[in-house]
């Protein structure tokens, strides 16, 4: 049984001059010429993603929208009716998100934070702004250091609420925070801690150890990218290090730390220097 607004595997039945037709267990489901992956034949599996086309046929692509049935994600508005707004999601076709369901007045041009639903009226694929009836941290699917996908969903007064894996809220607080972020930025982060009525506070990255084993990485390219030496040091302020480095002084600090007693850097009196 094949899904609207996600990926499917399907098998190639039929070859059309505008087309190859795939098995939907019924008449078939149309995958445009254009579309078609070099060297397809009959009887070749292909992964695409389906969705109803401007004459509301169910239609098969191998684009990959921007975001899928349940995603949480920010897309721009190309066009404005009086009916709705349409937004640009990757697609041939954009997505409608209806008067209704709109929280504020879309503006062509404007970027806006909406989830990708189906419509039961219609069959079809939309987009919403009212996200927030589809968000709970009542009962949680994740637990502290479980690695999860984040959406900047609004700044606050100590840091970002993030929408972490399409279903609940949390927390990035200014001081896990070392590099711009804007609202609607998605990137892995991970659990750092559960609290009472089951906030959760995350951080960006990978939680412990591996955190420190990216960051080891990226000094030992800077390194390698001037010269072997570099003017920060267990001395340098958190400000010089975040500039460069995109991180913490703690995390600096870690990362040198380890380094160093693999014998692959020396500290100085004014820096790090790589050994040879």
């Amino acid at each position: 049984m094949v899904k609207i607004g996600e990926y499917n595997v399907m098998k190639v039945v039929k070859q059309l001059a505008f087309g190859l037709i795939l098995d939907d267990g019924r008449e078939g489901i149309l995958l445009p010429k254009r579309f078609v992956p070099k060297d397809a034949q009959i009887g070749d599996e292909l992964e695409v993603f389906l969705y109803h086309d401007g004459e509301d046929r169910v239609i098969a692509t191998t684009q990959h929208p921007k975001g899928i049935l349940g995603d949480i994600v920010k897309l721009r508005v190309v066009s404005v009716t009086p009916q709705g707004a349409f937004m640009d999601w990757g697609l041939m076709k954009d997505i409608f998100v209806p008067k209704s369901q709109q929280l504020t007045r879309m503006m062509v041009n404007g970027d806006y934070i909406v989830k990708i639903y189906l419509d039961e009226k219609t069959g079809r694929l939309a987009a919403t702004e009212k996200i927030e009836p589809f968000l709970s941290n009542e009962i949680l699917s994740v637990k502290e250091k479980d690695i999860v996908d984040l959406l900047v969903y609004r700044r606050t007064d100590i840091g970002y609420v993030v929408i972490i894996n399409n279903q609940h809220t949390g927390v990035l607080h200014f001081n896990e925070i070392y590099r711009d972020i804007q609202v609607g930025d998605q990137f892995k982060g991970f659990i750092k801690k559960i609290l009472l009525e089951n906030k959760i506070d995350v951080a960006a990255g990978k939680p412990g150890y591996d955190r420190v084993e990216d960051e080891t990485g990226k000094i030992l390219r800077l390194l390698k990218e001037h010269n072997g030496y570099l003017p920060y040091y267990d001395k340098s302020s958190p400000e010089d290090i975040y500039s460069f480095f995109g991180m913490s002084k703690k995390t600096f600090k870690m990362a040198t730390g380890k380094l160093y007693k693999e014998r692959k850097i020396i500290f100085t009196e004014t820096g790090i220097k790589l050994i040879e």
